[in-house]
């Protein structure tokens, strides 16, 4: 699969919700559908694996490495449930690659 096959997974034009907030709109997906369709990926339809040395805390790398993109590290990190990665992603750490 190439690049330009990849489906586009962006939290910024999935689920983008505009709402008003001290009479200013602001765009914004935390909290849209986009959030539910996470939650809902099943863990079957992903491959399980540890994290290896050379992307120690480097979730770019990971996406880099599956996808052939470092796009898709924010995907990776939404699916396993990470907000850090300075302090996850060790070495030898479970990891779950989503299948796009």
């Amino acid at each position: 699969m190439t690049q330009k096959d990849k489906p586009s997974l962006s939290r910024y034009t999935y689920g983008v919700s505009v709402l008003k907030h001290k009479d200013k709109y602001v765009t914004t997906s935390v909290g849209s559908s986009y959030d539910t369709f996470l939650q809902r990926m099943p863990l079957s339809a992903s491959k399980k694996g540890k994290v290896p040395s050379f992307v120690e805390h480097r979730p770019d790398l990971v996406s880099d490495v599956f996808y052939d993109t470092p796009g898709y590290w924010w995907y990776v990190m939404a699916y396993n449930g990470l907000t850090d990665p300075f302090e996850q992603l060790n070495p030898g750490d479970d990891i779950f690659i989503p299948e796009l």
